[in-house]
């Protein structure tokens, strides 16, 4: 049985829908992704499964709880890092774990968890004085903090530094392996493809696509550039009755092949066979935001 099961989830505020239609499940043990721009929907999906949004239409199901019904049951094995979270700027890091346990009846120790995630030198430093990395593990151990079997991690790096948006990736691949379920939510391809086992991309409030990273990224039928310098003049059709190429385009002298599978071995085995050297021979690989790209018509940052 899955972890999670969002079944057909409608959301909508006023006269816009937010989440039309949604639909996907979690398995245990797995980080699961919910990829999108911002304002796709993946918010208002997360906050209908941690019950702190009421859905319109379809159903939830969290470990066998409903979020709505069984709000309280929920709490207690559901770890929450909200998009948007502050604590008061005078409160000490341990003062934080410390009043965040006594709401559950089996917490982690505090003090474990500081040690766990590098905070054990901030015990004492108040919540305004940490850096962004800083706030970003105190909010995961927070999360955490209530012994959880799922956690949602809600754009968790938002707003960090490369190197601080590394550190919080090798944090969530710690809670993994600490037995948690993860459902990250994200707008970052390169965080996507190197964390999610599986990732439900979600444009407009729909979820257009369900794979793992490797599979969305082979869905491309003409996802590899293969670019290169002919050493003599070849005619296109030479490549483009090849079916692993989709498309020849020249660019003075430079030639550029679109396609997929062996494109390769495929492009430079006929080249060789017409007596044509490939010269400064250079393969591009899709990655996960080509993938991206295709299905919704534009990345990310638009």
């Amino acid at each position: 049985m899955p972890v999670i099961e969002v079944d057909h989830l409608h959301k909508r505020y006023r006269d816009q829908v937010a989440v039309h239609d949604v639909s996907f499940s979690v398995e245990e043990g797995e980080i699961f992704g919910v990829l999108g721009r911002n304002g796709a929907g993946k918010t208002t999906t997360v906050e209908c499964i941690e019950g702190l949004r009421s859905p319109d239409g379809g159903s939830i199901s969290v470990l066998g709880l409903d979020p709505g019904r069984d709000r309280a049951a929920l709490r207690r094995v559901l770890g929450i890092q909200l998009q948007a979270s502050e604590l008061p700027e005078k409160l000490r890091v341990g003062e934080a774990l410390e009043l965040y346990a006594s709401f559950y009846p089996s917490p982690l120790d505090p003090g474990e968890l500081l040690e766990r995630w590098g905070l054990a030198a901030k015990r004492d430093t108040a919540f305004g004085n940490l850096s962004g990395g800083q706030k970003q593990r105190l909010s995961i151990a927070l999360a955490l903090v209530g012994n959880p079997q799922v956690a949602i991690l809600d754009e968790l790096t938002t707003g960090l530094d490369p190197q601080a948006r590394r550190d919080a990736w090798e944090s969530i691949e710690q809670i993994r392996r600490g037995g948690v379920t993860v459902v990250l939510v994200t707008h970052f391809m390169e965080e996507a493809e190197r964390l999610c086992d599986r990732i439900a991309v979600i444009d407009a409030g729909r979820v257009i696509a369900i794979d793992t990273p490797a599979g969305l990224v082979a869905g491309l039928s003409d996802g590899q550039r293969l670019r290169f310098r002919p050493s003599v003049p070849f005619e296109d059709a030479v490549l483009t009755q090849l079916p692993e190429v989709a498309s020849v385009q020249r660019n003075g002298p430079q030639v550029e092949v679109r396609g997929g599978g062996d494109l390769l071995t495929a492009v430079t085995s006929t080249l060789a066979r017409h007596q044509v050297v490939a010269i400064d021979l250079r393969l591009e690989q899709p990655t996960l935001d080509d993938a991206f790209v295709a299905l919704t018509g534009r990345s990310t940052e638009n």
